[in-house]
This record gives structure tokens, sequence and C-alpha cells, in this order.
């Protein structure tokens, strides 16, 4: 499906983000196409890319540029740290078309005294600054946080409990055009407040989906 989409729109001055899901050859392919760059998480799911990353970071000395930037609130204070390298080669040599660059973020999270920390690697179409690539995925995971507290107060997705076979991906696809129909409403309401209509009223509910047969 995502694919699908890519091939429908221009993309030329747009950046994708996605996550390591989407980090493959055929996504690159069809966001290249569209004339976008891209931004995408990398994890074990393209291990080879992966190790060839943390080799290229393991050049990287302490004058290499860098951002750092600190959040806090809420009883908690996170430190992220980014870093970005080129990927010499590397487009070639993983059959990787479009592959400029490296990007690193390293983060810590301190609440009450207890600290994690986690590391993040991305492959990157373009080679921007440190602070780019910081907010690059800041916005990223700003979407993200958005659609998961919608879905968990309206649908109450966490505290779902289908877990067979592919129920959980075919309930979440469900859930999500649910929320796209009913944000295509114009009419007075929270989303909470229109799903409820849309269970109680069968001429509300006719309304949208009569919307949704339009675009």
């Amino acid at each position: 499906a995502a694919l699908d989409v890519l091939g429908l729109i221009s993309l030329k001055g747009k950046v994708v983000t996605a996550d390591a899901l989407h980090c493959n050859r055929r996504t690159v392919a069809a966001i290249n196409a569209q004339g976008g760059d891209w931004c995408l998480a990398l994890k074990a799911n393209q291990d080879s890319l992966l190790s060839d990353a943390r080799a290229c970071f393991g050049k990287v000395n302490k004058a290499h540029p860098a951002a750092q930037v600190e959040d806090t609130g809420h009883g908690r204070t996170e430190r992220r740290t980014a870093v970005v390298v080129p990927a010499k080669g590397l487009a070639k040599h993983h059959d990787f078309p479009g592959l400029k660059a490296f990007g690193r973020i390293e983060a810590t999270r301190e609440i009450d005294g207890s600290i994690t920390s986690e590391t993040r690697y991305f492959a990157l179409s373009w080679k921007p600054t440190p602070d780019v690539l910081i907010e690059t995925v800041r916005a990223h995971w700003a979407i993200e946080n958005a659609l998961h507290w919608q879905l968990d107060v309206s649908f109450r997705e966490d505290a779902a409990r289908n877990r067979k076979d592919n129920g959980p991906g075919n309930i979440a696809v469900l859930r999500r055009r649910a929320l796209d129909v009913v944000r295509r409403d114009t009419s007075k309401g929270s989303l909470s407040i229109k799903l409820k209509r849309a269970g109680w009223d069968d001429d509300f509910l006719r309304k949208l989906l009569d919307g949704l047969a339009e675009t």
C-alpha cells in the first residue's frame, strides 16, 4: 500500500521518513522516482547495511560535527546527540540506490534518577547537518506519537487483545481508515464523539461513508 501511495504523489523538495519496515530497495526506488529524499530507520532487517553504517561511525573522532539537544519536562530529561557520515561507495555495494549518508542519534533519558540509553541509525539519501537530522527524526516521531495517542484514546488500541495471524495488522488498517474518514467530516465535535455518533446514528454513518466514496 505504501508503494502505491508513493507512486501517486510528487515528492520533489520533500523528505519521506519511515520506520525500518520500509528500509528496503523497493521503497527507496519508489521515492527516488518521485524526486524525493528519504530518512529511513536502519535496523537488523538490513543487517549488512547496518553493520557498514556502524563501521563508518567507528571512524568518527571528537572533532567530527555533531549536534545535541536537551528536552526537560514532566520529571524527565532527554538528551539527543546526532552525527552524520557519508556512505561512500555503499549505495552500489549494497544495491541501495540513492544512499548518500548515514545518521546516528544517541539518546539518553533520565527519569527519577534512572538513566536509559538508545542508539538509532538512519539511512539517508542526502547528507543533512546533524541539526537537520535531529529535526527530521523529531518531526517523524511527533506524527507517530500523535497518531498513537489518538488511536489509544478513540479505539483503546493498547488494550486490544487480537494477536492471531494477520488479525492485528488488519484491525490496525481499519482503525486508521476509520480515523481518516471521521477527520474528513467538518461538523462540530471531537473525533471520539463523532465515532460514537456513527455507532448510534445510521444517517450520520451514511454521511461519513458517502464522503469517503467521493474521494
